[in-house]
């Protein structure tokens, strides 16, 4: 099937301001809210694609922050994309990446709204564009990160008799690492083999406190440990994966499949999380996969804790790997107050189910993302 030439008439960011059901504690920031940052990509026949460049805390996790990813894509990258024809998406993201440096988020929601488009006027899913899926529905993790041990054991327990989830990743970092290790190995002991838990640090350890803190987790029973120390030190994950049993993965360390070349080659890592975002758009994330794959490195399924556009996005991808070991972590639009669907994603029986319907497979709720958008006109009402 051949289409006729597209051409991109708008490009809209809009920033969503959305609190979450509770604090959700790392070990660098905590989060109250989370800034959606929502990208509408129309072409001259009607059909919008959407994408997604949300963040974590601001400026305390990466380089881009909300506020930056807009200016950005309107001051730079808008230009570089109007009048263009928006069914060619490899040569619209060759241009950015020609004239943009990093910016990874922003350049992924960019190409997740022109692949979203493209994929509706072929009428096929946004997974068939990479390859078509081998499953329809992922495995999804739910992180407990109150930093409370009898609160996460109570919210693990929900998700259990819910059949929600029964993967738990904890966030852990900030207190001393035997504090850190008899936390776990609480909420361990209360779910038993009834799930399986793991251990996000997000950098927090020095490579020592990284050797003691993982013989401390494997005693507890723990099933993975995830980014122990800063994201640059290879050498120092690749003695601590010498060193220990249990599997170490690595995430803040992969920003896209140069990083993951070097860190497959150092053999630095037992897992991959692969993120959309962190690896600059889906074709990155698809390189990182198979970079994992040619080096026997499994993969996890990331977040940045998106709401329902990033989540379907990186669901959508993730559905074509044909090894997923770890599963995935695509909770984010749960930990949300706020739902900005028509129809909610469907979360059952530990998984995340992925639509058949054309493009991402959703549509927006315009009227709760008009409240809740950033810049919306507020109408003040007299009572006199």
């Amino acid at each position: 099937m051949s289409l006729s030439p597209t051409s991109i008439e708008t490009v809209d960011v809009i920033l969503l301001d959305v609190p979450t059901i509770r604090p959700h504690r790392l070990s660098m920031t905590t989060m109250h809210r989370q800034t959606l940052v929502l990208v509408r990509i129309t072409g001259n026949d009607g059909v919008t694609g959407l994408g997604e460049a949300t963040t974590i805390g601001g400026l305390a996790y990466g380089e881009e922050s909300p506020e930056s990813i807009k200016v950005n894509i309107d001051t730079y990258m808008t230009p570089l994309l109007t009048g263009k024809d928006a069914n060619q998406v490899a040569a619209r993201m060759q241009i950015l990446n020609d004239n943009v440096q990093g910016n990874r988020f922003a350049k992924c929601a960019i190409e997740t709204a022109l692949c979203d488009a493209l994929a509706k006027r072929l009428g096929v899913p946004l997974s068939s564009l990479f390859g078509g899926r081998v499953r329809s529905s992922l495995p999804v993790a739910w992180t407990l990160a109150s930093g409370d041990t009898g609160r996460d054991i109570e919210e693990a327990e929900k998700m259990l008799s819910l059949r929600r989830h029964n993967i738990f990743k904890l966030k852990i970092g900030a207190r001393a690492v035997r504090d850190d290790a008899a936390h776990v190995a609480s909420i361990k002991r209360a779910i038993g083999d009834r799930g399986s838990v793991r251990v996000d640090v997000n950098q927090a350890w020095s490579e020592a406190d990284a050797m003691l803190g993982m013989q401390l987790l494997e005693q507890a029973g723990v099933d993975l440990v995830e980014q122990p120390i800063a994201a640059g030190n290879l050498d120092g994950l690749r003695r601590l994966r010498d060193k220990n049993r249990i599997p170490l993965m690595a995430d803040e360390t992969l920003h896209g499949p140069g990083d993951a070349y070097k860190v497959a080659q150092c053999g630095a890592a037992d897992v991959f999380a692969v993120k959309i975002t962190q690896s600059g758009g889906l074709t990155g994330a698809q390189q990182v996969a198979a970079i994992a794959a040619a080096a026997s490195v499994d993969l996890y399924g990331g977040t940045m804790l998106e709401g329902a556009i990033g989540t379907m996005a990186s669901a959508q991808l993730f559905s074509t790997f044909s090894h997923l070991a770890w599963g995935t972590e695509l909770f984010g639009p749960l930990l949300l107050t706020e739902e900005i669907l028509t129809v909610p994603l469907r979360y059952r029986d530990f998984s995340l189910e992925l639509p058949d319907a054309p493009g991402l497979g959703i549509s927006l709720d315009e009227d709760r993302v008009n409240f809740l958008r950033r810049d919306r006109k507020t109408t003040l009402v007299s009572l006199a």
